[in-house]
């Protein structure tokens, strides 16, 4: 049986970590565990090395008419510049691979490629939550979902920003060889084989609009009230203006409702309660206005895509090193990591 050709399309700039995780997954000799296993090609236009974001020079073994030969090609993230404008010879060696039925894949920006080459139309795909808006603004007819780590939609694979990367790999092994390989794959690498949640529990909520001048007077007065009931109507009046015409100009001028500001704001400080505070779930719950856990519980998963206990036991220590950093310095931090 011939091994599984996986192709890599290099370009310059390219980030190493995005890189080395298809090279450690898929390059490394595995055949210990499987036999044969994946057979890992790099691809460029030209011959010449090509260098990483960290100055790192990479000799490609193949040129780009090599993806249409691979059973899945691999884009890597890629430099702003190529987001922007992807290179055309890569592209149309994307476009002609994914018209000869191969398995196209990305790793964060690299979903800009793809979707220049309008694999991605009419399809679920996501990248880094940074890149989130501007990919959707650049191509209306891609789906971006901003909150998962990887999109699988069959012949056509999309992974989140950096880490996920490792996600999407060990997700392609566990389609190809089954979930008992990819797990000891994660293990050799010291991973999970799954990470619970996707990466909305790593984008700070977003501070909407203009929140200068009146405005802005209103939403700080209902930050300092999230503990206690808050309708339209309250906003409003200290807005001195009706219900109706205040909903309409906090649309207008933040880009959501009255109501959905303040479910943000009650998730936000419920995910800093949870960060510094030893808190209960149910105190937390009351504190950010939720008033009970259930409720706490359902908001917060659907927007952070991961419970509150489970988000406290991944984040609670960044504020507290953070602010070893602070107060105490190098040697505070150390030990404020050591206890983890």
């Amino acid at each position: 049986m011939a091994p599984h050709v996986i192709a890599v399309a290099l370009t310059d700039g390219l980030p190493i970590f995005e890189l080395s995780v298809p090279v450690e997954v898929f390059g490394s000799d595995r055949s210990d565990i499987v036999s044969p296993w994946y057979e890992l090609r790099l691809c460029a236009e030209g011959p010449d090395p090509v260098r990483t974001a960290g100055g790192l020079a990479v000799a490609p073994q193949y040129g780009l008419d090599a993806l249409a030969q691979a059973d899945t090609v691999l884009v890597p993230a890629c430099t702003r510049a190529n987001q922007v404008d992807p290179p055309p010879a890569l592209v149309a060696a994307v476009r002609a691979a994914h018209a000869a039925g191969k398995r196209i894949v990305s790793i964060c920006t690299g979903a800009y490629v793809l979707a220049a080459a309008g694999v991605l139309d009419g399809r679920r795909a996501t990248t880094h939550w940074l890149n989130a808006h501007d990919l959707a603004y650049r191509y209306p007819a891609v789906q971006v979902d901003s909150r998962v780590l990887y999109v699988d939609e069959g012949s056509v694979l999309t992974s989140a920003g950096t880490a996920a990367a490792i996600d999407l790999c060990l997700h392609l092994v566990r389609r190809d060889h089954g979930a008992a390989v990819a797990n000891e794959i994660a293990r050799r690498m010291v991973v999970p084989p799954h990470r619970e949640g996707g990466q909305a529990q790593f984008v700070q909520p977003a501070v909407h609009g203009d929140e200068r001048g009146d405005l802005g007077v209103v939403l700080a007065w209902a930050r300092e009230r999230l503990d206690r009931p808050l309708v339209v109507a309250d906003l409003a009046d200290q807005a001195h203006l009706s219900p109706r015409t205040f909903a309409r100009r906090f649309r207008d001028e933040v880009g959501v409702t009255p109501l959905q500001w303040i479910l943000e704001q009650r998730v936000r400080l419920a995910q800093e309660l949870l960060e510094m505070t030893d808190d209960s779930v149910e105190q937390i719950a009351r504190r950010a206005g939720f008033g009970t856990s259930a409720s706490l519980r359902q908001h917060f998963g659907r927007i952070i895509s991961v419970s509150p206990q489970s988000y406290r036991h991944v984040f609670r220590y960044r504020s507290r090193a953070a602010g070893a950093r602070q107060s105490g310095g190098e040697e505070a931090l150390v030990a404020t990591i050591g206890r983890k």
